[in-house]
Order: C-alpha cells, then sequence, then structure tokens
C-alpha cells in the first residue's frame, strides 16, 4: 500500500488517542492500516480491542485492521522477540502482509511488540504516541539507535498541563499534545457505540495491580473495599465498579459482599467499555481510584471530582525504583484529594509538581538524564526523602550522606583488663 501509515495499539484507550490525533490531521493523507495486539496474560480468553462494541466508531479512521497475535500465533505478543538472524527475513515477510509504510506509530516504544514492530519495519520514521500518565516518566529501557534515531515526535495527551514530557527527551523527541476537545469528541462517539454502563452515583475504578506484582491479592481486594466505603460514606448509594480491562470479574465479586453489608447497590460496566465512555455518558458525582490515568481523564476532560485511594501503598511497594509506574502514581498522589473509608477527602500538601516529577525522573534514569541532577538536588534537600523516594537510591546518587558506619563493638571485659594491665 504506497503512501501509508502504520499504526499499532494494544487498548482501546491507545485507539481512541490514535483516532483523536487522525482527526487533528497529524498524519499524512494515505492509507492507515491499524495492526491491534492482545497483550493480557490469556489473549484466548480476553477480547481484543477491535472486539469491543465501540470500536465500531473508531473502525472508519482506518483503511485494514489486522491482528498481530494471529500473525505471530501460537506466540505471545509481550514475549516473542526475533533472533537477530531471522530479523531480515520476518521483515521481509511482514512487509508482504502489512505493505511498506512510510510511518510507524507505535506506543510504549520500550518493550514487545513495539520495540519488536520498529526493529522488523526499518527505514521509516517513528511516531510514538503516549500511555497516558506514563508519558511523563522517564524511557523505561534505553533504545538502540537504530530506533531512537528514527523517532520523530511523541504524541500525548495534555492531562497536566504545564508538565513536560519526559518520555524520549534524552533522544531530544518533540513532544506534541493533542487538544482536549478532540479526544473528549472521540469519546463521546465510542460511548455511544460502547455496551451501555449502567448509570450510577460513582464510579470505583479497579486495577491490575497484584498481577504486576505490586500488591497481594488480598491487599487490592482490601483496596477496592477502602474505595467502596469511602464512596458509600459520602452517601452515594449506587456505585459502578469499572474493573480493569485484563482483571475479568474477580475484583467484582470480592466487593458484592461488603456493598450488601453496606446497603450499596454495586453494578460493574462491562469489560470492554472504556471508563472515559462511563464518564462521557452519565457524568458521575465522585470517581475513585488509585492511580489509574483515568482519575485524571475524569477531572481534566470531563470536569468530574475524583479522589485518590492507595498510592502511599503502591509508592512504597513500587519496584525496581524505575518501575515505569512510579511517575503516574507519583503525579495523582500529589495533586488528586484523598479519599479515606471513613468518607473524608482531604486534598494533597501543596507541592511543586514539576520539580517533583524531574527529582523523581531523576532518581529514576539518572544516566538518561543528568541534567535533572541540580533539580533533584534542590527538591530533595527542601522536602527531604519521604514519601516519593528511597533512601538508598539517594544514598547511591550522592543526595543525600549515607549513615555514618556502625561503631566497632567493644571488647569483651576480661580482653579490656588484659590490655589495660600492659
Amino acid at each position: 500500500m504506497p503512501d501509508s501509515t502504520l499504526f499499532y495499539a494494544s487498548t482501546l484507550f491507545g485507539a481512541m488517542t490514535l483516532a483523536a490525533a487522525i482527526d487533528e490531521g497529524r498524519f499524512r493523507d494515505g492509507g492507515r492500516v491499524l495492526l491491534v495486539s492482545n497483550n493480557t496474560a490469556i489473549p484466548e480468553v480476553t477480547p481484543a480491542l477491535d472486539e469491543a462494541p465501540g470500536f465500531a466508531a473508531l473502525r472508519d479512521r482506518f483503511d485494514r485492521v489486522l491482528s498481530w497475535n494471529e500473525i505471530i500465533a501460537p506466540l505471545h505478543p509481550s514475549d516473542w522477540k526475533p533472533r537477530s538472524i531471522e530479523t531480515p527475513m520476518l521483515g521481509r515477510l511482514l512487509r508482504d502482509l502489512i505493505g511498506d509504510p512510510d510511518e510507524l506509530v507505535l506506543e510504549s516504544i520500550a518493550v514487545s511488540p513495539s520495540r519488536t514492530l520498529a526493529g522488523l519495519v526499518k527505514d521509516c520514521p517513528i511516531t510514538v504516541y503516549s500511555d497516558g500518565l506514563m508519558s511523563y516518566g522517564p524511557t523505561r529501557d534505553p533504545l538502540p539507535q537504530e530506533i531512537a534515531g528514527r523517532i520523530t515526535r511523541l504524541l500525548h495527551l495534555d492531562l497536566v498541563p504545564g508538565l513536560a514530557p519526559l518520555l524520549l527527551a534524552e533522544h531530544g523527541v518533540p513532544a506534541e499534545a493533542l487538544t482536549d476537545a478532540s479526544f473528549a469528541s472521540v469519546a463521546g462517539r465510542v460511548a455511544g457505540a460502547a455496551e451501555a454502563a449502567p448509570r450510577a452515583d460513582a464510579v470505583v475504578l479497579g486495577q491490575y495491580l497484584s498481577a504486576l506484582g505490586l500488591v497481594t491479592d488480598a491487599e487490592e481486594a482490601a483496596l477496592h473495599e477502602r474505595m467502596l466505603r469511602g464512596v458509600a460514606a459520602r452517601g452515594h448509594r449506587t456505585v459502578l465498579f469499572k474493573p480493569h480491562p485484563a482483571a475479568g470479574r474477580r475484583h467484582a465479586r470480592e466487593l458484592r459482599q461488603v456493598a450488601a453489608e453496606l446497603g450499596v447497590d454495586l453494578l460493574v460496566a462491562p469489560e470492554t467499555t472504556p471508563a472515559e465512555a462511563c464518564f462521557a455518558t452519565h457524568r458521575p458525582e465522585l470517581v475513585a481510584g488509585c492511580f489509574s490515568t483515568a482519575l485524571v481523564t475524569a477531572r481534566r476532560l470531563f470536569g468530574l471530582p475524583v479522589a485518590t485511594t492507595g498510592t502511599d501503598l503502591v509508592l512504597e511497594r513500587l519496584t525496581p525504583y524505575e518501575n515505569s509506574n512510579r511517575i503516574p502514581a507519583t503525579i495523582v498522589d500529589a495533586t488528586l484529594p484523598r479519599l479515606e473509608a471513613g468518607g473524608t477527602v482531604t486534598e494533597p500538601p501543596a507541592a511543586d509538581l514539576t520539580a517533583l516529577v524531574a527529582a523523581v525522573g531523576y532518581c529514576m534514569q539518572s544516566t538518561a538524564h543528568p541534567g535533572l541532577r541540580d533539580t533533584a538536588a534542590a527538591y530533595v534537600s527542601a522536602h527531604g526523602p519521604a514519601r516519593y523516594f528511597k533512601k538508598r537510591r539517594l544514598e547511591s546518587l550522592g543526595l543525600i550522606d549515607p549513615p555514618p558506619p556502625p561503631a566497632p563493638p567493644a571488647p569483651p571485659a576480661s580482653r579490656l583488663r588484659r590490655l589495660l594491665a600492659r
């Protein structure tokens, strides 16, 4: 297909972002091929994004839609990487299938499948589009120059106005923000095509933290319970639980007993309906969650009241320190009101968010961002190492002094007497 653009997406949220960018005219005219990938743990039992009813509102943006899972079956998209000796052959085979694109548009460029695709489809520029709040954090892993040198721009939603993305900044890649109106318009159209979610007073956003190893199953269930109790304590009697698309119905089942105890009518949103579609359609009175990007889209794009629960636990548990979820959790914790199980909502302490994100970003990837060292040192000196930093990481970077070495043990009394006698 001459003069074509190859788009890649693994989530409906990502496809919505692409649609907003296309509607804004961010890509040249020509053929558009969308390559979709289902990266869930067991993709055979989880619908891919193009199988969601809401995708019908996005389908006309693309001339063809192909499945990466089908192309590489039975291998898993997140795990498969071609051997170097196989890359030229597989690249030719892939071009025979998808055409010879003039541009690649990829998400999460540092990991598979995007990194794999960039290695297979060579000799064309790459546009990276962001995965929500992660765009404000540093690039997860170093990129080979063959890929980094082809990236021409980063497209992202302007979720935190005034905050510049760190993603790919070490390669001098310029960031371009999409307009709020274009994404909100796309969300409205997806809401009209998606499976309708029941109307509720409040929404609780589920995440998939235990599967990522951030918390245990029991701790994640307790976190959802805290959110539900907090929402109920604020007087909301009808609550919509929006599970993570990869989490299934387990979390909802765990909440039903708590809801019955509280006298709350717990409703469950369809798995394939994005949270933004629920916001656009029903405009709930409160949206509660942990550190989901949907908390920020609810407030920023739809003007809804939001509150966060459990970010302190996540910030403590995130490992390694350079975990890509650290910046989203930091932004949500530092900017959004905090909801307690008793229903109280408190604003977080005032923070210089730009300096905080720069300091955390430097500690995550100091080699890639040496220019942020002075900002990080100033922030840690002014605010200390609590909450957003690990003391051992700060010590290893020379941002705080290590503790003094322990004093040598005192000699036994009998030995001390002999020494004094001499």
